[in-house]
């Protein structure tokens, strides 16, 4: 797969963990879900990292996924680089994977119904939800938001998991394609972690346990 190329570095950040995460419960494109403990302490962790990585003189463009997770993350997040927060643009291009049918419900109670939908091994949800997206409508709208891009300066993007794992295959050409996706995936990072792309390059500036 050939490698998306944009100009100047983007910084791609996992959410912090919700009570939905904490749960395994399923969040999809739900609007907000409060952030655990351990959530506040993973986006502080996200905050000094960039913080070492940024200087306050550099151009950077900031965006999210229009959810109230990403949102406060990305709040958290400015307060740590001195960056404007009410700057930011959102895009519902970055939001999660919709799950349809499946929103708001503990994964044990889907399988207990449907049997297997996640591969531990590949970490992949490996069914599509009723009503819900595909692996490979998430990238036909995350490549969209990446054709819409212009200029060659740094961006910070606070997504989520399987958006996450769809932008970075698009953007490095790395992946693999799992046949239940029909598109690649770059490899999963928990919440709370933090890569940057150059030139197709990716480097892993923090993953947490």
């Amino acid at each position: 797969m050939t490698a998306h190329r944009i100009g100047g570095r983007i910084y791609i950040a996992r959410h912090g963990e919700t009570v939905f995460n904490a749960a395994r419960r399923m969040q999809g494109a739900l609007g907000h879900t409060p952030f655990t403990l351990n959530g506040f302490r993973q986006i502080d962790a996200m905050g000094r990292a960039l913080g070492q990585r940024i200087h306050p003189s550099t151009q950077l463009e900031l965006w999210a996924s229009p959810t109230g997770r990403t949102l406060q993350t990305l709040s958290i997040l400015c307060e740590h680089l001195g960056r404007d927060w009410h700057g930011a643009r959102t895009d519902d291009r970055l939001v999660e994977i919709g799950m349809g049918g499946w929103d708001g419900r503990f994964y044990e109670e889907i399988i207990a119904e449907e049997g297997p939908i996640y591969s531990e091994r590949h970490m992949v949800f490996t069914r599509v939800a009723p009503g819900g997206e595909s692996y490979a409508d998430v990238r036909k709208r995350v490549e969209s938001w990446v054709n819409s891009l212009d200029g060659d300066h740094d961006r910070l993007v606070v997504t989520h998991g399987v958006t996450a794992v769809v932008l970075r295959a698009l953007l490095t050409g790395d992946g693999n394609a799992h046949p239940s996706c029909g598109t690649p995936v770059a490899g999963p990072v928990p919440q709370g972690s933090l890569v940057v792309i150059e030139q197709g390059v990716e480097e892993q500036i923090l993953v947490l346990p």
